[in-house]
């Protein structure tokens, strides 16, 4: 029964969002043609489709933009390939991600939340698939595990994973562990919330592009309490 009624939930939440849903329980939150189903909340970056992906580009003095659906997640799995275009661009995807109070003349307050970075190894390695807390205290991975890899392939599409189930984040860079993180706290205060596409502001430099395809998502049960 809980299965059937995961089901009906992942199909129902496909149809209001105008993601696809598959019979294993994956849901493509972007169709390749168009950004139905995104909102973008910050910045003044922009956003396009082409070639069936989706590309972000800088723009000026902006602050960091974020493309983010418009439906929110607790527990899941993650998949989506992205390539950076430039290295000088540093990006990452928000996961379980809300926005704070609207200044005046704004839509959306400042988005905060978890973030899985994206970031060019170049010749020292870099810290592409840890979790950084936008807007909500900085690096949740401890200080001492923040030990650059060349994982991500500079220039190429690179595939990553996330599982995100209760306080535990897990990420993966082609195929290679890169996190394996518990938060309690942080799950206390984002426990579910929107996936978002991060183009990092760059000051009055670029413009820079980054692109992600294949992008799907999977809920999954809430783990149990311990």
């Amino acid at each position: 029964m809980v299965r059937h009624t995961l089901t009906a939930f992942v199909l129902s939440l496909a149809l209001a969002t105008g993601a696809s849903a598959a019979d294993d329980g994956w849901v493509s939150l972007f169709d390749g043609e168009t950004l139905t189903g995104w909102t973008q909340k910050n910045g003044t970056a922009t956003y396009r489709v082409e070639d069936g992906t989706i590309v972000g580009k800088t723009a000026p003095l902006s602050p960091n933009s974020f493309l983010c659906s418009d439906a929110d997640y607790g527990d899941f799995e993650l998949e989506f390939e992205v390539k950076l275009f430039n290295p000088e661009l540093n990006s990452g995807v928000q996961i379980r991600s809300t926005t704070g109070k609207p200044a005046r003349k704004e839509t959306y307050g400042r988005v905060n939340g978890p973030q899985v970075e994206i970031e060019a190894s170049g010749e020292a390695g870099a810290e592409a698939g840890y979790i950084y807390g936008e807007s909500c205290g900085g690096w949740m991975t401890p200080e001492a595990e923040l030990i650059p890899t060349k994982h991500f392939k500079d220039g190429e599409w690179n595939t990553y994973r996330i599982v995100a189930q209760g306080p535990r984040i897990q990420t993966w860079i082609n195929g290679e562990m890169i996190e394996d993180l518990v938060d309690d706290a942080k799950f206390e205060s984002h426990p579910k919330g929107f996936i978002g596409l991060q183009v990092h502001g760059v000051g009055n430099d670029g413009p820079y592009e980054v692109a992600w395809k294949n992008i799907r998502i999977k809920p999954l049960e809430a783990a149990p309490k311990e």
